[in-house]
């Protein structure tokens, strides 16, 4: 079975994910929720609607009120990849999501991680 396009992957089943990668190394689901509106433009109501509403990562991404300008500046790589030589924007952007709920999830402090 081919493997589903990330831009294609339900977030919200994705999230749930991220969250648990979070906490079992501590931190918390507002740090995640933080992360994930750093990275997009949402407010915290905003990320909730888009979870209640079953968004794949693109509609997560088109749909995003601002991206962060400076999440070009996540590097590393996740899953082997560096993300800084993704082509796919959608891809990349979840990459960057990934990223930092890894350097989360290794305990480095949020301000660091959102780049502040």
């Amino acid at each position: 079975m081919a493997r589903k396009p990330i831009a294609e992957m339900s977030f919200s089943q994705v999230y749930p994910l991220l969250v648990q990668k979070a906490e079992r190394k501590g931190r918390t689901r507002a740090e995640v929720d933080a992360a994930c509106c750093w990275l997009t433009g949402y407010d915290e109501a905003g990320l909730a609607r888009q979870l209640e509403r079953g968004v794949t990562y693109r509609e997560l991404f088109d749909e995003a009120p601002k991206l962060n300008p400076n999440r070009t500046l996540i590097t590393g790589k996740v899953c082997g990849v560096d993300v800084a030589t993704i082509e796919d924007p959608v891809e990349q952007n979840a990459r960057y999501l990934d990223k930092l709920v890894d350097e989360l999830a290794r305990g480095r402090a949020l301000e660091k991680i959102l780049r502040s």
